[in-house]
């Protein structure tokens, strides 16, 4: 992994921490969950607090998830909202805290001026151990604590200047003024400075899960999609009723459930044409090909010259394998007609010519599902699904990974922004 690291394509856009104050913080939430202070002087986090040097030092990268459930947060600075996520076990955790954030700003950017605001997201399961824990998850509370307990303090202050407004005779009693004053040395006027939470429940929506070797949940109005491995415990046992499941293996019903929910662009020329999308696909089953048929030939600097050179010589393959044939055929078909008649396609070749619906809801997540059926592609795979990127890049050779290092650098981190645009219609986000 270290060229991923040395080139910001693992554990990228994390914020430092090394002033001490900081690092005794940190430390204090720590203690709290019960785990060993670091001793590290310098040490990066994403947007929960999550470090991966301390998770190294740890020797546990679940350190602030355990059971990959409930999730764990530390917050040094509002900062950390504009940071990505980089360890999750549910595709949506970085949405939450990021509206978690956003909700709570004023008390955020309070509390981090004296205190570590630290805790669990919350939800109904302390265990997934079946399909039906997953399904259970309708909404998470944001379980919000303070090393020197600010936060408590602050709702108990609240409190007792509700009372002194409230009861004519309250302002009579001198402990409890004395109270109030010990509390306002900490807290301050919490009039002006609000140190309590306003919003700490969040609906659970859409989502991908590490559970199960991978499990994809969707929500409509009057049903529930579930897309994951068929031998997944619970899987079409689970309220029947309600919930269709669908095998991750079965390329046609899924294509099926997207398109029939409004989930995916179909391939039209209003958007291919001037996306390069077909272009980029075919690309990427050139290079796929040349690695699975000459595994050391180093492709990294390939040009489209070499490219066409190497197709023209290998026909015969290329043919075999079908989906770069299948490509032009769709570019030529969309050209003529301005769309491709895709209920005419093999199940397996759609997902090379659709797109998530860039302004649905589900549109990254949907984006996801589709680069599962395409890991030629490993330029979506990295953008939608970075866990199954990560674990192709570990099973590869060196020469596959200086390849994909070298196309990722030149084309998606050149300017991640305008190529999501671009190629998938979609607004920035982490």
């Amino acid at each position: 992994m270290d060229l991923l690291r040395d080139n910001e394509l693992i554990y990228g856009r994390l914020l430092r921490i090394e002033e001490p104050h900081l690092i005794e913080r940190y430390n204090k939430a720590l203690k709290a969950f019960g785990l060993k202070p670091t001793r590290l002087e310098a040490f990066d986090i994403d947007r929960t607090g999550f470090s991966p040097q301390v998770a190294e030092e740890l020797g546990d990268f679940n350190y602030l998830d355990p059971g990959e459930i409930n999730r764990r947060f530390i917050i040094l600075t509002p900062a950390q909202i504009d940071l990505p996520v980089v360890h999750t076990a549910f595709s949506n955790t970085s949405q939450l805290v990021y509206e978690f954030f956003s909700r709570n700003s004023r008390t955020i950017d309070a509390l981090t001026i004296k205190d570590v605001i630290y805790g669990e997201i919350e939800d109904s399961v302390q265990r997934v151990e079946i399909v039906e824990d997953l399904l259970s998850i309708n909404q998470v509370e944001f379980k919000v604590l303070s090393a020197e307990d600010v936060v408590g303090k602050a709702a108990e202050l609240g409190a007792l200047v509700d009372r002194l407004k409230q009861e004519p005779d309250a302002w009579r009693d001198d402990a409890m003024l004395e109270r109030m004053v010990e509390l306002a040395k900490i807290c301050g006027d919490i009039r002006e400075n609000a140190l309590v939470p306003d919003q700490v429940i969040f609906r659970h929506n859409a989502f991908w899960t590490s559970h199960f070797g991978g499990l994809y949940v969707f929500i409509d109005p009057d049903i529930t999609t579930v897309i994951g491995d068929p031998s997944a415990p619970g899987f079409r046992r689970s309220r029947p009723w309600q919930v269709s499941y669908l095998s991750i293996r079965d390329a046609d019903r899924v294509f099926r459930f997207l398109a029939s929910t409004g989930r995916i662009e179909l391939p039209r020329a209003s958007w291919i044409e001037t996306s390069g999308y077909l272009e980029h696909r075919a690309e990427m089953v050139i290079r796929d090909l040349i690695h699975r048929s000459e595994p050391n030939r180093d492709i990294g600097k390939a040009d489209k010259v070499w490219l066409q050179a190497w197709i023209h010589s290998h026909a015969d393959l290329i043919n075999r394998d079908g989906n770069f044939p299948f490509l032009n055929l769709a570019k030529r078909e969309i050209a003529q007609l301005g769309h491709m008649r895709v209920e005419e396609v093999l199940p397996q070749h759609r997902f090379l010519v659709v797109r998530a619906k860039p302004d649905h809801a589900d549109a990254w997540l949907t984006n996801r599902l589709i680069s599962d059926f395409v890991p030629s592609d490993f330029v979506s795979r990295y953008v939608f699904n970075k866990q199954g990127f990560y674990t192709d890049y570990e099973t590869a050779n060196d020469v596959w990974r200086a390849d994909a290092v070298d196309i990722l650098k030149s084309t998606y981190l050149k300017d991640k922004e305008a190529f999501r645009r671009r190629l998938y219609g979609l607004a920035d986000k982490d």
